[in-house]
């Protein structure tokens, strides 16, 4: 390049700077804009989305509170364990999407409304592999979100999550979408996850994650590390799934050709003499199962399902759910260094039955409200500090109004309906109706409890 002489330079320089101001002048404008418009997609999409959000409280058993009869002591004085997430109306009727982890162990599962209702969930059915679960709300033409295609989401775009992280409801936060396929986190059987740098904080559990048309591209469900700046959501296909069987059905079947697989290492495709993402390794196969039907064998190389190439284990599972159970499905197998095509009827995968939580047994037919009283002697009400014999809780059936209320056995019942300090036989008149309101003490705390069968 040939160099300026010293006058031209001192020239050009002088040019430059003049110039310099004024272009940085004029840029300035379009600069905003492009910023402005940015910030009114983040605003529409909260506009857009929020109204579909809600935050999810739920009660839980104290397991740290010592169940024995007791009056005092010190330590659990919660009547119940108290957890807080998030989730996403889906339909106008009510279904709501969220985490397994957020309801999980629940006595009884409240929703909070974006308009500022408060109303009572009931639990629909969960999926403790893909962590997500179903609640509904009574009602009809309420706000619900619609779902992206996650297939098509693209590394890079913008993303934007809404949630009650810490109890703080209605929060969004906003990054990009990180990575698609994460897995091998060790949380769930199935991963496959999407990464996130968006905020996403405890709390945030159940929420979804959206794209900037305001669809549904994920539904948070952990971070890495506190402060980490990763988060992951499971992908929408698949949260859609789940939700659509959960709906129908009340449970998650999904497909299985019935193999034991692990991923190609540098080594073993040296030895196999093909390349490591040449599929995926079959080390096992299950008497009478599909794969065994379809004449798959051990050593044999997965490297497509569904005309869908497979890398690794991930994807192979993730390849063979997508597909409904009952289907048949092609595959592509390698086997001593050729390919042979093979069709595999799916069956359904085999999984443990999902426990039933204490929510769910809530419409079980209870004799009374599900506890057993008497009342304390008179010493023992001195010794209390109340002037005449109460009720004391001896006994709570499992599943009960009692037990969704956060009783145990022990807890002093020192007032109910209004009426203090009533006896047993006036705690029984005020439940005749089925529904109670007691002020209850526990060791050397007081609280109420709303006992509605």
């Amino acid at each position: 390049m040939r160099r300026l002489a010293p006058l031209a330079l001192t020239l050009a320089l002088s040019a430059a700077a003049a110039l310099a101001p004024h272009d940085a002048h004029a840029q300035a404008p379009a600069a905003r804009a492009e910023a402005k418009k940015l910030s009114d997609a983040f605003v529409a999409v909260a506009e857009k989305v929020s109204p579909s959000v809600v935050q999810i409280d739920v009660t839980a058993r104290d397991d740290k509170a010592d169940a024995i009869l007791k009056f005092f002591g010190r330590g659990g004085d919660s009547p119940v364990a108290r957890g807080t997430g998030s989730g996403v109306i889906f339909r106008q009727d009510g279904a709501i999407l969220t985490n397994n982890h957020v309801i999980d162990h629940a006595l009884s599962i409240n929703v909070h409304l974006r308009d500022g209702r408060l109303l009572p969930a009931k639990l629909v059915g969960r999926d403790p592999s893909t962590d997500l679960a179903v609640i509904k709300i009574d009602g009809a033409g309420f706000p619900a979100a619609n779902f992206a295609d996650s297939d098509a989401a693209r590394v890079g775009e913008w993303v934007v999550a809404i949630g009650s992280p810490f109890g703080l409801g209605y929060t969004v936060t906003t990054g990009v979408l990180s990575a698609k396929g994460r897995g091998g986190l060790g949380m769930n059987a199935i991963e496959d996850y999407l990464q996130t740098d968006a905020s996403i904080n405890p709390g945030n559990s159940g929420g979804p994650l959206c794209d900037l048309q305001g669809a549904v591209l994920g539904v948070n469900t952990m971070i890495v590390g506190k402060g980490s700046g990763i988060g992951f959501a499971v992908p929408s296909n698949l949260a859609r799934r789940v939700a659509e069987q959960i709906l129908k059905n009340g449970k998650v079947e999904r497909a299985w050709i019935g193999v034991g697989i692990q991923d190609l290492t540098p080594e073993l495709a040296k030895l196999l003499k093909v390349d490591p993402r040449a599929g995926v390794l079959v080390n096992s196969v299950s008497p009478d199962g599909p794969a065994q039907k379809a004449n798959v064998k051990p050593g044999d190389i997965i490297a497509s399902v569904g005309g869908k190439k497979v890398t690794d284990g991930r994807e192979l599972i993730r390849e063979v759910i997508a597909h409904e159970v009952g289907k048949t499905v092609q595959l592509e197998i390698i086997r001593d260094g050729k390919r042979y095509g093979s069709k595999a009827l799916l069956t359904a995968r085999p999984e443990p039955a999902v426990a039933v939580l204490p929510v769910q047994q809530q419409g079980t037919p209870q004799r009374g409200l599900g506890m057993s009283v008497r009342d304390l002697t008179p010493a023992q009400a001195q010794q209390l500090g109340v002037s005449k014999p109460v009720p004391v809780v001896t006994q709570v059936t499992s599943g009960s109004a009692a037990e969704r209320a956060g009783l145990k056995p022990g807890d002093v019942i020192i007032e109910a309906d209004g009426v203090p300090e009533p006896s047993s036989a006036k705690l029984q008149d005020a439940a005749k109706d089925g529904k109670v309101l007691l002020r209850i003490r526990r060791r050397n705390a007081t609280f109420y409890a709303a006992v509605s069968k």
